[in-house]
C-alpha cells in the first residue's frame, strides 16, 4: 500500500515540483494550496504524513498544525514543517507546536525523501518499507544491506541509492536523466555518462553465484531493473 502524503503548499511552483518528486518515489499523492483547503482535505480522507508550509494563507501552517494536535483522531499524524524561516526560535516554535521533523527551504528532495522516511520508519514503521525483496535481491535500507540468494552485497553509498530506486520501481525504464534526478538530486551537477559508471559497478557487486544480472540496458533509453528476466 502505498502512503498518502498531504502537502499543504501555497507556492504553485513548489507544490508541483513536489508533487513531482514524491509520487516519482511511489508515494500517492495530494496538494492543498492553503490551510483551511487541508484541514477540509485532511477530514475527508486522512494522509500518513503531511508536508506543512508554514506561511499557508487562510490559516497558518502553524494553527494547522496546533489544530491538527488538538483532535484526538490526528494528534497522531506525522507532520513536517516546510519554512523559510531558519532562526533557531521558529525551529523551536515548529516543534513545540507539534511538528515532528522542520525543514527550511531551500532543501534538497533527496533530503525530503529521505526525512520522510525517517519519520514515517519512527512513527508508522508499517509504512516505511525498511526491508523489501524482489526476486532473489533483498534491500534493508536501515542496517543499508543488500543480500542476493543468500550472499552479501557489498555496495557504495551512490550504488546503494541506485540499486533502492530500481527496487522501488522494477520493470521501469529509467534514462540517465532520470536517475541523476532521482539518485543524485536535481540541485547538483554530475555528468550524464557517471550513471554508466555506477550502474557497471551495481551490475558488478550483483554478479552473484552465476545468476544473471538484474540490470538491463534498454537501447536508447536507460537502464531498467528486470528480474523476471534475470
Amino acid at each position: 500500500m502505498q502512503p498518502y502524503i498531504l502537502v499543504m503548499e501555497d507556492e504553485d511552483a513548489l507544490s508541483t515540483l513536489l508533487q513531482y518528486n514524491l509520487e516519482k518515489e511511489g508515494y500517492d499523492v495530494a496538494v492543498a494550496a492553503d490551510g483551511e483547503e487541508g484541514l477540509v482535505q485532511i477530514d475527508e480522507r486522512m494522509p500518513d504524513i503531511v508536508l506543512l508550509d508554514w506561511m499557508l494563507p487562510k490559516v497558518s501552517g502553524i494553527e494547522v498544525c496546533r489544530r491538527l494536535r488538538g483532535r484526538p483522531e490526528t494528534r497522531n499524524l506525522p507532520i513536517i514543517m516546510l519554512t523559510a524561516r531558519g532562526e533557531e526560535s521558529d525551529r523551536v516554535r515548529g516543534l513545540d507546536t507539534g511538528a515532528d521533523d522542520y525543514l527550511t527551504k531551500p532543501f534538497s528532495m533527496v533530503e525530503l525523501i529521505a526525512r520522510i522516511r525517517a519519520v514515517l520508519r519512527r512513527i508508522r514503521p508499517g509504512l516505511a518499507e525498511d526491508r523489501v525483496g524482489h526476486g532473489d535481491i533483498i534491500i534493508d535500507r536501515v542496517a543499508h544491506r543488500v543480500r542476493r540468494a543468500g550472499t552479501e552485497v557489498h555496495l557504495g553509498p551512490t550504488e546503494f541509492r541506485l540499486l533502492d530506486h530500481f527496487m522501488r520501481h522494477p520493470g521501469r525504464v529509467f534514462s540517465r536523466e532520470q536517475l541523476l534526478d532521482a539518485v543524485w538530486g536535481s540541485d547538483v551537477y554530475v555528468e550524464a555518462r557517471t550513471v554508466d559508471v555506477h550502474v557497471g559497478r551495481l551490475r558488478k557487486a550483483l554478479d552473484v553465484g552465476g545468476s544473471a544480472n538484474p540490470i538491463r540496458t534498454v537501447r536508447s533509453a536507460g537502464y531498467s531493473l528486470d528480474l523476471e528476466h534475470s
